[in-house]
């Protein structure tokens, strides 16, 4: 049985989601924010590029969050996994794990994107901690020190050319064959940037920190750390499941993070190709004040 009716039902709950649930709430909006409890940093020790909160745990940054969202008193916060969501005439159903289903009036879905690590032996115990997907995030404290770039093709080529402005010392491996055009070796090249075509055995390394990539043939290349660019893919199969167009970058949405269902909204890690807590945080809030701008709309329809 379906019983409450919320404004907002906000899904996921990282910066993207809480940095809108603050603004609604602060628009004395009913939001209730479903937080399955992961994250795609929830491996780090610290995030970077945040003005004000530089160096902080993820978690921190999270559980501060959540203590200055407590003063208003029409923001629920959920630990539950939300499976289902559809439309029911003007609102939406919510489904939670274990919950019984309830209504909102807008959804925003803020639940991340998953990195896909390369089938690397030992990798997992390396990332967030000295393996990483983002230069900006991470790059500074690898500054001049050997890294390894793991990619192919043109987009390992860029990476490595955008890591070198951190690192001179770096090292392309792609796992096998590279793709790279002669185009893209040259550019390469020119940097003295050298590339390694094996493929990796295994990680080494001990406490999180890499030492070592350890070849198929017994080469090893020392290395303080691995910046990678393969595929990731969306948290969540809501937004795809409620019928939203996506594109090459994530799912297809206006610059207020309205996709191509009404009503329904996204923010953060999926809606961009630019990944950042901050900006993150910054399109959650921008989010929320279009929602409360077409709530505004709507309850002025409903008075006419």
């Amino acid at each position: 049985m379906v019983t409450d009716v919320y404004d907002t039902a906000i899904i996921g709950g990282g910066p993207a989601g809480l940095s809108a649930a603050l603004v609604l709430g602060r628009s004395l909006r009913r939001v209730i924010v479903f937080d399955s409890g992961r994250y795609r940093n929830e491996r780090s020790c610290a995030l970077h590029c945040f003005l004000g909160h530089d160096g902080i745990a993820p978690h921190e940054l999270l559980d501060l969050s959540r203590a200055q969202l407590r003063r208003y008193d029409t923001v629920e916060c959920k630990r539950e996994l939300v499976t289902s969501i559809s439309r029911d005439g003007e609102n939406f159903v919510i489904c939670p794990d274990s919950e019984l289903p309830l209504r909102a009036r807008t959804v925003l879905v803020a639940t991340g994107v998953v990195d896909e690590l390369p089938p690397i032996v030992g990798i997992e115990a390396f990332f967030g901690r000295s393996v990483h997907v983002c230069p900006y995030c991470d790059g500074w404290e690898y500054r001049n020190a050997p890294v390894a770039v793991l990619g192919r093709g043109a987009k390992g080529v860029g990476l490595a050319r955008m890591l070198h402005h951190w690192s001179a010392d770096l090292v392309l491996c792609t796992h096998g064959s590279s793709g790279l055009s002669q185009d893209d070796r040259d550019k390469l090249r020119q940097r003295g940037i050298p590339i390694h075509e094996e493929k990796v055995a295994r990680l080494e390394g001990r406490d999180g920190q890499l030492e070592a990539l350890v070849f198929e043939s017994g080469d090893v290349v020392n290395r303080k750390a691995i910046f990678f660019n393969t595929d990731q893919h969306p948290r969540s199969a809501l937004l795809e499941s409620l019928g939203c167009t996506y594109q090459a970058h994530g799912v297809e949405c206006d610059e207020d993070g309205a996709t191509s269902v009404p009503g329904v909204y996204v923010a953060g890690d999926a809606s961009r190709d630019v990944q950042l807590i901050i900006i993150a945080a910054a399109e959650g809030a921008r989010a929320a004040l279009a929602i409360n701008t077409a709530l505004l709309q709507d309850d002025y329809a409903q008075r006419l």
